[in-house]
Order: C-alpha cells, then structure tokens, then sequence
C-alpha cells in the first residue's frame, strides 16, 4: 500500500482507477476515491469517525483539510464528507462533515463546515467561510465571511467548472506517467 495511506480500525482507503496520491498527502481509514481522481501535496483525508467519498475526476489541492463529524445520540449519521464529480477543491481549503455536489469550484483557502449541502453548478470564492447546516442553490457564486449569495454564474464560469476538473485529469495523468 502506498507510504501515506493508512488504515484505521481495520477499515482501508480505497482508490479506484487511475487515481494520483501525493507522497506527502495522508489518507487514513473510511476514504474512497472514485476513478481519475486526485489528492495533491500536503493534503489530509481522516476518514476515521465517519466516511469521506471523493467522486470521479475530482482534485483536492495542495495543504487542503477533508475531515468529518462523529455519529452522536443527538446526530446519529454524524456528518459524513461527501464530494461529488468534477469538483475542484483548490488550495488550503477545509471541508468538514459537508456534501458537495457535481461540478463545483470552492476557492482558495475556503472553509466549508458541518451540515452544508453544496447543490450542483456552484462556485464558491476564494476565501469564503460557508457556516454549518447552510444550502448553497445550484448555478450561483457564493463569496465572503460568512458567504452571500453573490449572483448567477454566467455560461464562461458554468463551463468552468467542468473544465476546472478536466484540467486535473490531464495533469495527474501527467504526474503518473512521469512516476512510470
């Protein structure tokens, strides 16, 4: 198994196909990364009180932190890190016990936290602080601290997000072939 990927109470990552793991990235317990997916330098996936699901095509930018929310009396499915396909999550971002839908773009240094659902066609600005148990309504820009519903994506930023996850592909494609 890979240097930074452990298991946690008998409970192993898994990666699907053509998945790209940085050497420097920890993945620990409950993950699973769907096919072409990848987590970049200094990433941490701790899957260890509850699940993570990373979809397919899907990039989690460098020094990013992907974490969850144990199951409780008062919440007994915890809050699970659920990431759809085709998302970017750029650099140095925090994604705790939240769901992610297909096709989103979250900012650098964004803060998303437990209970949000994030529907599809969503781009979320740079440094934007998303508070727990928000809904963030497909096809609009959220921004600030704590996030606004800005106003509708226009077509360019629409098609980028799809092209946002292409662009991974092709680059960790690029980083796998390189390690051949």
């Amino acid at each position: 198994m890979h240097k930074s990927i452990d298991s946690f109470k008998g409970v192993s990552p898994i990666l699907g196909k053509n998945v790209y793991v940085d050497g420097s990235a920890r993945i620990v317990g409950d993950v699973v990364l769907e096919d072409d997916a990848s987590i970049w330098p200094m990433v941490a996936a701790r899957g260890d009180v509850n699940k993570i699901r990373i979809g397919a095509r899907s990039n989690i930018q460098d020094g990013s932190v992907l974490h969850v929310t144990r199951k409780s009396e008062k919440n007994p499915d915890g809050f699970p890190l659920i990431i759809g396909e085709d998302v970017t999550v750029g650099h140095k971002c925090m994604l705790h016990g939240c769901q992610l839908g297909n096709r989103i773009l979250v900012g650098m240094g964004a803060i998303v936290m437990d209970g949000v659902v994030v529907e599809d066609d969503v781009f979320i600005g740079a440094g934007t602080l998303v508070p727990p148990n928000k809904r963030l309504e497909s096809g609009f820009l959220y921004v600030g601290n704590p996030m606004q519903k800005k106003r509708p994506l226009n077509d360019a930023e629409m098609a980028f997000l799809k092209q946002s996850a292409v662009n991974y592909v092709v680059l960790k494609d690029e980083y796998l072939e390189e390690a051949n």
